[in-house]
């Protein structure tokens, strides 16, 4: 994708544009020409450079240990539990595998951790409104959400948490009687501006500059509007001329409406065993082909209408007609056998012997708003396709079909009439040679016309997310316990094989953190709520557990939970983003516990050894854990971990792990 940034070709992706941009223009500055093809992984680069795109996603990934350093220097006051965060993060294996390649993951939590970063540096101006600094902070914390939202939709969570604090901030200075309601509303206005307009402002320009960069066509032009496909060059819609008017004879592409609804198509393939009349499959493709394309033919007639001697004859609103496949000569068919997905609905076909079918192959054809007997306009008129002899509407149901369906999307005849962009159609290529042709510049879209679409394209392309072949997918209850890692490099003894999997010590500690947080926190607040006397320095532990420790476990679980309701594809390393949180609170509960046990011992200087042996252990654990692990990261040679003989032998400590 940053290579088609480089060639300005136009693709689609299931997340926003920023993440491609950022390591397109880095590979453009560091000499890479876009030529390589990244066809599979292991293949040679050979001249092509790409050290810019590998140096660029490596430098994002490294900040992150510097952010979450400085988040829990701040949230904690403690310099040895940020200490201890920072070790976390550079002794995992899982961070350094995700950083070293050229991937989005490390770009998404390079903004997520600055946006928190921000955050909590301007809840610490708190004492100081309106001052340099505060603005700074402020400004940063909505620049850094752009950023998360421009790689990743999940940088919705991160916006999330920073509204979450942001309410609260508000309600706690609703109710400091000092403050007039005139400095509470620029209080108000001043969040507004950074954290709402900048950051939708900054959004919708990356977008703009997506679309200005992008104009040349490519692979993803099938998934947009006709009107969208002919702003761009090389596309057969850009700058062409098409007849106006449909006309028997003509041969055709019909696009759904619905948002990458797809191009009717057919091919050679039949409906499999058990899934309604086996015949010829009719689906939605997304993608330009010749097996897009249809010759509308009249119900009753079979004549040559692309005959120089036949007069023209328009196809006007409410003609019954009948479309005839131009590769495989079948019509387009349905009846009352069950669609292969949607229940209820009917199965739509491809039948028929070089157009010599039945009278299931007849359509009435009509355009939305138009009088009986109108002619009907390629590309403009929304047309609808009503099956003549059940009644039934043709339709895109958005349904991905299986492995025999090729995963395009299923085509079905609802009976429910009802106008939706599922059951609308309009006519895209148009090829009849004896009609005149106009221009398509008409047609050309607004920018808001280009980023809603855009927007709902790429909403209905991640929940349709489906695994590849072979592909390891994983549920959300595997990943904090390091259940399953997955293969980035290397199938033999002379690769080095890298395998993502997290510091099994790393994530073990920091799962059971999360418990042992949580007993430390409802501890706290019942001793809190029934009023019993704490130090000062006990007030300051509960503080720092229930305030700081706090909104690094909601980061957590903000980060985590949502994924247990998502229905697409899930794989492992969307869990990297709540680790970050899981980590910080690790480093917090930890100093926390530790400061808490050495206050009951005496002299200070035992109290400062034990506190300080407890840190260290933890270092010492996470330090050696690494040295055990860091193959998995850099690269494993020689024989298989199955092999007795190999290095990585006996730390296969879970069966589940593949390396």
């Amino acid at each position: 994708m940053g290579s088609y940034y480089i060639n300005r070709t136009f693709f689609f992706d299931v997340h926003p544009p920023l993440g491609k941009m950022l390591i397109g223009l880095a590979g453009y500055l560091s000499g890479y020409d876009g030529t390589f093809p990244f066809q599979k992984p292991g293949d040679r680069y050979e001249q092509h450079n790409y050290m810019g795109m590998r140096g660029f996603c490596a430098f994002l990934g490294s900040c992150l240990v510097p952010f979450a350093y400085l988040t829990v220097l701040e949230l904690s006051k403690s310099l040895p539990a940020a200490l201890l965060t920072a070790f976390i993060l550079i002794f995992d294996t899982g961070c350094i595998t995700l950083s070293q390649y050229i991937l989005l993951d490390p770009i998404l939590m390079f903004f997520l951790m600055g946006a928190v970063l921000s955050m909590v540096k301007c809840n610490s101006c708190a004492d100081r409104p309106f001052s340099a600094s505060w603005w700074l902070w402020l400004s940063l914390t909505g620049v850094n959400l752009a950023g998360a939202m421009g790689v990743k939709f999940v940088g919705l969570f991160v916006v999330l948490l920073v509204g979450l604090n942001t309410i609260y901030d508000l309600w706690d200075l609703l109710g400091n009687l000092s403050l007039s309601l005139v400095m509470f509303g620029k209080h108000f206005l001043a969040r507004v501006l950074c954290l709402i307009l900048l950051p939708l402002t900054l959004y919708v320009a990356m977008f703009a500059v997506h679309f200005a960069v992008l104009n040349k066509s490519g692979p993803g032009d099938g998934f947009f509007s006709s009107a969208f496909q002919s702003q761009l060059i090389g596309n057969n819609l850009h700058n062409v001329s098409i007849p106006e008017h449909l006309a028997y004879g003509s041969v055709v592409t019909m696009k759904n409406l619905r948002m990458a609804g797809g191009y009717l198509h057919s091919h050679w393939h039949l409906y499999p065993e058990g899934v309604g009349a086996r015949q010829q499959q009719v689906t939605a493709y997304l993608h330009k082909d010749l097996n897009n394309l249809w010759i509308i033919k009249k119900h009753d007639s079979d004549i040559d209408l692309l005959d120089s001697s036949s007069p023209v004859e328009f196809v006007r609103h409410g003609d019954i007609i009948r479309l005839e496949h131009k590769e495989t000569s079948r019509n387009l068919h349905s009846h009352q056998h069950e669609a292969p997905l949607t229940r209820k609905h009917f199965q739509v076909t491809g039948y028929g012997i070089n157009g010599t079918g039945d009278s299931n192959d007849f359509w009435r054809i009509e355009v939305v708003g138009r009088r009986a007997g109108k002619l009907i306009k390629v590309l403009r008129s929304k047309i609808r396709l009503t099956h003549v002899a059940t009644g039934c509407i043709l339709g895109s149901s958005g349904k991905t079909l299986p492995k025999w369906g090729w995963e395009q999307v299923e085509v079905t005849c609802t009976p429910y009439v009802k106008e939706t962009p599922n059951s609308l159609w309009n006519f895209e290529d148009h090829i009849n040679p004896k009609l005149p042709n106009i221009s398509l510049d008409v047609l050309k879209p607004s920018f808001v016309e280009i980023l809603l679409e855009s927007h709902m394209v790429m909403i209905r392309g991640n929940s349709g997310l489906k695994p590849k072949d072979n592909e390891v997918t994983s549920k959300p209850w595997h990943w904090p316990i390091n259940y399953q890692g997955l293969r980035f490099s290397g199938v033999n003894e002379t690769d080095y094989r890298v395998y993502l999997l997290g510091n099994p010590v790393v994530w073990w500690l920091n799962l059971f953190t999360i418990g042992l947080y949580l007993l430390i926190a409802i501890s706290t607040a019942v001793v809190l709520k029934r009023g019993v006397q704490l130090t000062s320095e006990h007030k300051e532990l509960s503080r720092v557990v229930l305030c700081g420790g706090g909104q690094v476990a909601l980061g957590w679980l903000l980060h985590y939970l949502p994924f247990f309701m998502m229905g697409r594809v899930l794989y492992f390393h969307h869990y990297f983003p709540a680790m970050l949180f899981s980590s910080m609170l690790t480093g917090i509960t930890w100093d926390t516990l530790l400061k808490f046990f050495s206050q009951f011992l005496s002299p200070s200087t035992t109290a400062r050894r034990v506190y300080g042996g407890g840190i260290l252990t933890l270092i010492l654990l996470i330090t050696y854990s690494f040295y055990l692990f860091h193959p998995l990261s850099y690269g494993m040679i020689g024989p298989m971990a199955s092999d007795p003989s190999s290095p990585m032998a006996g730390l296969r400590w879970m069966d589940s792990w593949e390396f």
